[in-house]
C-alpha cells in the first residue's frame, strides 16, 4: 500500500502568492492524498482577517487535513495578546494549537506546536519544542508499530546547510534523537521557505528531515512551491513542485530509505 501526503506551509495569508495558493487547492485533489499537512505560518501578522481568508483556504484542501501553527500565527503587533493569548486567535479560525493526531493502522502523524508567541531571546521568531509532550507522543508511535511514523512542527530540528534563515529551536537536537529512536520515518517542516531533506545523523540515518517551501510572495531563492510524499514499504518519495506563473512543474525530488529496508 502507497501513503500519500501533500505537505504545505508558510503560505502567509495577508502576503500570499494569490495564483500559487489557488491553484495549489486544485494540485492537491489531483494528487488524491491519504492525508493532506500544513505545518504553520498560515498568517502574514496573525490578524483576524487573515486567518479568515487561511479559514475558507483550509476548507477547500482536501481532507483528512492536519494543521499546526507556525511563528507568524500570532498576533505581530499586538504585544499584549502575543504575550498571553498568543494562540487564542488561531484556535478560534483554525483549531487545536498545542498538538495534533491522525493515526490509523497504516500511518502515524504526530504534530507539535513549536511556535511561541515571546521567548527570552532577541529573535522572539525561533522555535521551542516541549520535550515531556514529545516524550508522550513518541511512546504512541511505539504502539503503532507497523505505521509509517511521520513528525511534524513548523520549525526544523537540526540546522540546514546553506538555508536562508537559521532553524534556532531550542531542544531540537534533543527531539531529534528521541524521534529518531521512535522510528520516526519523516520530520515534516516549514519556515525556511524552501525545500530540503536531511538525514538525522542518528539511529542509522533512516529518520529524514523534509522541509516544504513557501506558498506566499516573500520567497527566499526559490519560487513559490509545495512538496508530495509517496511512502511505500521501502522508500519515501519526497518531490517539491514549484509555481512557474502558470501552473506547478517538479523542482528536486528524493527517495530516502526507510528504516524496514536498511
Amino acid at each position: 500500500m502507497t501513503l500519500r501526503l501533500v505537505h504545505l506551509s508558510d503560505i502567509h495569508f495577508g502576503g500570499e502568492d494569490r495564483d500559487a495558493t489557488e491553484a495549489a487547492v486544485a494540485a492537491a485533489h489531483a494528487f488524491e492524498p491519504t492525508l493532506t499537512i500544513v505545518s504553520g505560518d498560515l498568517t502574514l501578522n496573525g490578524l483576524p482577517r487573515e486567518f479568515a481568508a487561511a479559514r475558507r483556504w483550509l476548507d477547500r484542501l482536501p481532507t483528512p487535513l492536519l494543521v499546526t501553527p507556525g511563528n507568524h500565527d500570532t498576533p505581530y503587533w499586538n504585544i499584549p495578546l502575543r504575550a498571553f493569548t498568543p494562540f487564542g486567535r488561531y484556535r478560534r479560525y483554525i483549531g487545536p494549537a498545542d498538538q495534533s493526531l491522525f493515526e490509523t493502522p497504516e500511518l502515524a502523524v504526530y504534530a507539535l506546536n513549536s511556535a511561541r508567541g515571546g521567548q527570552l531571546r532577541l529573535n522572539w521568531s525561533l522555535g521551542a519544542l516541549d520535550l515531556p509532550t514529545l516524550e508522550r507522543l513518541t511512546a504512541r508511535f511505539a504502539a503503532n508499530p507497523k505505521a509509517a511514523k511521520v513528525f511534524v512542527c513548523h520549525h526544523p530540528l537540526i540546522e540546514i546547510e546553506g538555508a536562508p534563515v537559521e532553524a534556532g529551536i531550542r531542544c531540537g537536537d534533543e527531539a531529534a534523537r528521541h524521534l529518531a529512536a521512535a522510528g520516526v520515518d519523516l520530520i515534516l517542516t516549514g519556515h525556511l521557505h524552501t525545500p530540503f531533506t536531511r538525514p538525522l545523523p542518528y539511529a542509522g540515518g533512516h529518520s529524514f528531515c523534509c522541509g516544504a517551501g513557501t506558498l506566499s510572495i516573500r520567497t527566499r531563492g526559490v519560487p513559490a512551491s509545495y512538496s508530495t510524499i509517496e511512502i511505500d514499504d521501502a522508500t519515501s518519495h519526497v518531490a517539491a513542485l514549484t509555481w512557474t506563473g502558470s501552473k506547478f512543474e517538479p523542482f528536486r525530488s528524493w527517495a530516502l530509505p526507510r528504516r524496514a529496508a536498511g
